[in-house]
């Protein structure tokens, strides 16, 4: 090749690359890239979007990985989710919350560590739960056994969120409370991060 057309092929390469490595990250974005807030992507898919939601209280960090379902037109409550069942707080995997520092739900200090959240969804009352086995798929592994707590909630009224979606919220020092909003209800709960 002339020294003339070397610098067009080294730009053409160069290109060719670039255009490669888009088309790679645009794939890895639509098939397994974690979304942060489910309720502000396009919403094409019928399928559940894989979310987190990370957040601080005090200084430490939380981490919620969930899977995220749309309503859709469909009756979530007491239909797709039935009332007084264990329900996976998601879908398909268990909905896992992962801290770094010992922590303290309804008067039960928990070590830091990986756990899977359940719910018991209810008319009037939930049941929250943290079992200490998150490697299970939806609630056809669980085990009341390896609870470690539950709490009971007031399920709240919320302006409809379409797909489900989790927060951390921090407060003052090292309390803070986890919520999670789907259809047209909320629930929350106090968690404190011990020093």
């Amino acid at each position: 090749m002339n020294n003339s057309r070397w610098p067009l092929f080294r730009y053409l390469v160069a290109f060719l690359l670039l255009l490669i490595l888009s088309g790679t990250r645009d794939l890895k974005a639509q098939t397994g890239e974690v979304c942060y807030n489910p309720n502000l992507v396009k919403d094409t898919s019928k399928k559940s979007i894989k979310s987190m939601a990370v957040g601080l209280i005090g200084n430490d960090s939380i981490k919620i990985s969930y899977h995220s379902p749309g309503v859709r037109k469909r009756v979530i409550w007491g239909g797709l989710v039935p009332y007084d069942e264990v329900w996976v707080a998601g879908a398909h995997d268990a909905t896992t919350i992962e801290i770094a520092k010992s922590f303290v739900i309804n008067g039960k200090e928990i070590p830091a560590g990986k756990y899977a959240v359940f719910t018991i969804p209810g008319k009037k009352e939930w049941t929250v739960i943290i079992n200490s086995k998150w490697q299970q798929h939806l609630a056809s592994e669980y085990d009341e056994k390896e609870d470690i707590v539950r709490i009971k909630v007031k399920p709240l009224k919320h302006q409809h969120t379409e797909r489900l979606q989790y927060f951390v919220e921090g407060k003052k020092g090292n309390e803070g409370r986890i919520a999670v909003a789907w259809e047209k209800i909320k629930i929350e709960f106090p968690i404190t991060i011990k020093s």
